[in-house]
């Protein structure tokens, strides 16, 4: 059982020639494969002998498999996993949502590997584009930007081969390292080939946008971007939403050979509207002092969303998630298992490598009270007090009115909200800060990114001025979330450090 958790080097129950091209046994090599045979790229041989996207099931399916023993069975095997051990335990120590979330993960990677076996689409999408809707159309979204946090959190062969072999295939390296290591093996024939490739309103991040039309074009696949009015609230906007989401409806009928059926949609919708409640009430839980969620859990928190929105799987893991604060919060005990800091993190969070951030917030005693990408603007939630206006809500009543929710729903998804233009205009990412910090009132702000965030790059400085003013201490990292060369880890960790010092915050 622990050989392909320890090595990833064995076929299993599998054909390793399935492995490699990404489908059954027989299939032969890919289009891709076929194109890059004729070239020489920079790719290591050891790392072409398994797809990243098997190696990543194979891992999180054994290490899931290694807690249905006992405590004694498991603290055994873990003395044998490799170097992502510490982040295997500290998921697995957060008890049943933990090991659930390596489980469900798992199960949808193992989704991805057989889609096309089981005769279903895979859409290449981004994070910032909810995948309800492609449920409801039975396609399989195959998501970058999770896939690259999963793959820097839990390994670390191969990393910067895949971000660099997007350069050496023609991208930019100046783009973002949230898709370049996920979309890395896929351009190299490393893993599921994707059906069609999705964007989410392009203008809000111009790096994420060249990264889907880039795997377009050297794929050959077909492409569809959703776009964003200038406005959230008006008429105006949501009668351009509500015409742009039919549009891409008509793409994924058209790519899938399905119409799309309005029960269909509808139950996976009820799913969805479900875990908005359950989400709304964790996320108010972070409220408290101490805060009795993990930090972690804000990481299961978009990953699910970004993963599997509107499945039942997505749904009892928040429920389970739900349980295990509610219970911490009558105890009045941290998630983390003590409170010395509360921080916002407001924009995105660290990863490489192998889930060390998470793991210093937690030994740390340091509560995560969100961030920009756990802010999804569902009605209800605690940060839209006074600004109800700028939620969306999911309305089941006709078609017309589901569409008009989804579209919603995508206008507001984190980054395409807060960023779509300057950063200090209503609705955007100086208000959606402000209201979350006067809320929550942490001891400190944190911006981490990528070097290839330009729309925060261009203001990061003015909104921690602004932040500053308002009374929060703000710390700028000139490291890379995903891309550990940039700014190492332990680097990054001590200029935190000294800021938390310099500032009285800690000792």
């Amino acid at each position: 059982m622990l050989l392909p958790l320890l090595a990833v080097a064995s076929g299993g129950e599998f054909d390793p020639q399935a492995i490699k091209t990404g489908g059954s046994p027989g299939t032969g090599a890919s289009h891709v494969q076929v194109l890059l045979a004729r070239r020489e790229t920079a790719m290591r041989s050891v790392l072409k002998e398994y797809n990243f996207d098997w190696r990543l099931w194979s891992i999180l399916h054994y290490a899931a498999r290694i807690t249905d023993g006992s405590q004694e069975e498991y603290h055994h095997a873990l003395r044998f996993a490799p170097n992502f051990r510490d982040a295997l335990d500290m998921i697995v120590s957060m008890g049943e949502p933990g090991v659930l979330m390596l489980k469900v993960i798992g199960a949808y990677l193992r989704n991805l590997l057989d889609a096309h076996a089981q005769g279903r689409k895979v859409a290449l999408v981004t994070y910032n584009f909810n995948p309800t809707v492609l449920y409801a159309l039975d396609i399989m979204p195959c998501t970058l930007e999770a896939l690259t946090a999963l793959e820097v959190g839990v390994w670390r062969l191969g990393i910067h081969e895949a971000l660099d072999f997007c350069c050496e295939a023609g991208f930019t390296e100046t783009s973002c390292t949230g898709q370049r290591v996920g979309l890395g093996p896929v351009l190299a024939g490393l893993g599921v080939r994707p059906d069609l490739v999705m964007c989410c309103t392009p203008g809000v991040c111009d790096s994420n946008a060249n990264s889907f039309a880039f795997a377009s074009t050297y794929l050959d696949l077909p492409f569809f971007q959703t776009d964003y009015p200038a406005t959230l609230t008006d008429a105006d906007a949501v009668m351009y939403q509500r015409e742009d989401f039919k549009a891409l409806i008509g793409f994924l009928e058209e790519q899938s050979g399905k119409r799309l059926d309005i029960d269909r949609l509808r139950e996976v919708m009820q799913e969805a509207q479900r875990q908005d409640e359950l989400l709304n009430e964790l996320q108010d839980l972070q409220r408290l002092a101490p805060c009795p969620l993990p930090s972690f859990y804000n990481a299961m928190i978009y990953v699910l969303k970004m993963l599997i929105s509107g499945t039942r799987e997505c749904t009892l893991i928040y429920e389970s998630m739900l349980k295990a604060a509610r219970e911490n919060a009558e105890r009045g005990i941290a998630g983390n298992g003590s409170e010395t800091l509360r921080g916002h993190f407001f924009y995105i969070d660290h990863f490489a490598p192998t889930f060390r951030y998470w793991q210093y917030l937690k030994a740390r005693g340091i509560s995560h009270l969100g961030s920009m990408i756990t802010a999804f603007w569902q009605a209800g939630v605690y940060y839209s007090t006074g600004r109800e206006e700028e939620t969306y809500r999911l309305d089941l009543t006709d078609y017309d009115s589901m569409i008009d929710s989804l579209a919603a729903q995508t206008s507001r998804m984190p980054m395409v909200k807060q960023i779509r233009g300057p950063y200090d205009a209503p609705h955007m990412w100086l208000d959606d800060t402000l209201a979350v910090a006067r809320i929550m009132q942490p001891d400190f702000l944190a911006y981490i990114g990528t070097m290839g965030c330009r729309n925060t790059w261009g203001s990061v400085r003015l909104i921690s001025r602004d932040m500053e003013k308002a009374g929060f201490p703000t710390f700028i990292s000139y490291g890379d979330a995903f891309d550990n060369r940039v700014e190492s880890w332990d680097t990054l960790q001590g200029r935190l450090e000294e800021f938390l010092r310099i500032r009285g915050l800690i000792v």
